[in-house]
């Protein structure tokens, strides 16, 4: 298992700013994200600016932008999903 210092900030923020490189991409101004993708103008602004967005919204944007196949997948993986540990102790013996 790979211990991480990310948050949910840390990762909204990046998808965020991952988003807004294929809208800059693609030439697309926030108003036509908007009209393509169903998601208010003003709520993808308040992503980019912010990484703060619904999950429903979130994959408007992505199904717009990119391939929803590539979020999914995520789910698909049948690698064993292992707990995360509760002390220190454990991540330093490697007991989780």
């Amino acid at each position: 298992m790979n211990l991480t210092l990310l948050d949910d900030t840390d990762v909204s923020q990046a998808y965020a700013a991952y988003l807004r490189g294929l809208r800059q991409q693609a030439k697309l101004s926030r108003a036509a994200l908007a009209e393509r993708s169903c998601v208010p103008a003003a709520t993808i602004k308040k992503f980019e600016l912010t990484g703060k967005i619904s999950f429903r919204q979130l994959l408007l944007l992505w199904q717009t932008l990119d391939s929803l196949d590539r979020l999914y997948q995520l789910t698909q993986s049948n690698i064993a999903r292992t707990t995360m540990p509760f002390s220190i102790d454990e991540v330093l013996k490697d007991a989780f």
